[in-house]
């Protein structure tokens, strides 16, 4: 099993001391927590994009070519790139050179994206933002794979012959589709036999367990090997301590300041109290032990090689963020990687393939 440290780069009132930290010195944190990430042995770490309040993610190439920079080993994960709200010739250029940057450590993460505000910001209906998902996956899956591109194009100006530079460094580079609430996004990735990666994080384990089982079945309905599916998972929270008590009372105050959070937008929350919310939500909350035993029952169900973590404290402090993932990974992962296998391909820069000529895209 492989796992990644995850921020959205949530840019609000830390839930137990109200203190919102200056947006420079939050940027500065999350460089701080990838090379934590890195030197605790995290085999990703990933970068949210969203384009509305509280998020600060709007620009994930930018920030990962940073993180780039600054590591040599880890993986870069995108969590996810919007490609409903972008131009695919435009990301490619992005991340195409992020690619080159960082030697072949780059990981694309997919999705539509969510919220009202930054379907404004970009003019995405709900009615068309499938669509647009779908068409800037395809004409970014040939730009990424061909040297000249045409397509038949909806949302962009159509593309003949066309170059774009530069070309990649992985080829082609892995691209897993994040799936959170619908079935679009899974058939999507089951068609080009692409991995899947579960949000699993607002609800309990039910709604995301049916939507991988659909992606299994879309799998063999396209043709694909059932041993080539590979499948990560988010989590909601994770506080790892010496006894499941220790932890409990560690994360009690983080907890109830999401819960006031919630609270105040006039949101429900689905968990109720902090002992429903370790129960049945997907957080990783206690002793190693409990921990490991939550992430095998999940593997039952879902059947993932590969775990997120929350990269950012998220309320707790400095001392206790790190003695967690540092308790995570001497006395969970190692386990958990004996346990349960890895994905079904090498974690490492995707090697070249021969030329694949596909068709132009008609949508």
């Amino acid at each position: 099993m492989k796992f990644l440290a995850i921020t959205l780069i949530v840019h609000a009132p830390d839930p137990v001391t109200g203190v919102r930290k200056p947006t420079n010195e939050r940027f500065r944190e999350v460089l701080d927590n990838a090379l934590l990430a890195e030197e605790l042995g995290f085999d990703g770490f990933g970068v949210g994009e969203r384009h509305e309040r509280p998020f600060i993610s709007s620009s994930p190439p930018v920030v990962l070519s940073h993180v780039a920079a600054l590591t040599k080993r880890i993986r870069l994960f995108t969590a996810v790139t919007t490609l409903s709200l972008l131009d695919p010739v435009r990301a490619h250029e992005d991340y195409a050179t992020l690619d080159h940057l960082s030697g072949g450590r780059l990981e694309l993460i997919i999705g539509k994206g969510n919220g009202a505000a930054q379907r404004d910001l970009f003019h995405v209906t709900p009615d068309d933002q499938w669509e647009r998902n779908a068409e800037s996956y395809e004409v970014f899956r040939q730009i990424w794979r061909q040297d000249k591109v045409t397509a038949d194009t909806r949302f962009r100006p159509p593309l003949t012959d066309a170059e774009v530079w530069p070309r990649p460094l992985q080829q082609p580079i892995r691209v897993w589709h994040g799936s959170a609430t619908s079935k679009e996004s899974v058939d999507l990735a089951a068609r080009y036999g692409d991995p899947l990666f579960s949000a699993n994080v607002t609800n309990p384990i039910e709604p995301y367990a049916e939507l991988i089982r659909h992606y299994r079945e879309r799998w063999e309905h396209y043709g694909h090997d059932p041993a080539d599916i590979a499948i990560g998972a988010g989590t909601a929270g994770v506080y790892v301590a010496r006894t499941t008590q220790e932890a409990l009372t560690a994360y009690r105050p983080v907890f109830e300041g999401h819960l006031a959070f919630q609270k105040r937008l006039g949101l429900e929350p689905v968990f109720p109290t902090l002992e429903d919310f370790v129960e049945r939500s997907s957080a990783l909350i206690g002793s190693p032990q409990q921990v490991i035993e939550k992430v095998h029952r999940y593997h039952e169900q879902f059947g993932h090689t590969v775990v997120h973590l929350h990269a950012d404290a998220s309320g707790l402090t400095d001392t206790q963020h790190r003695d967690s993932l540092e308790l995570f990974q001497s006395a969970v992962a190692p386990v958990l990687r004996r346990e349960i296998p890895d994905p079904p391909f090498a974690w490492g820069p995707v090697l070249a393939d021969p030329p694949v000529t596909e068709e132009p895209v008609r949508v």
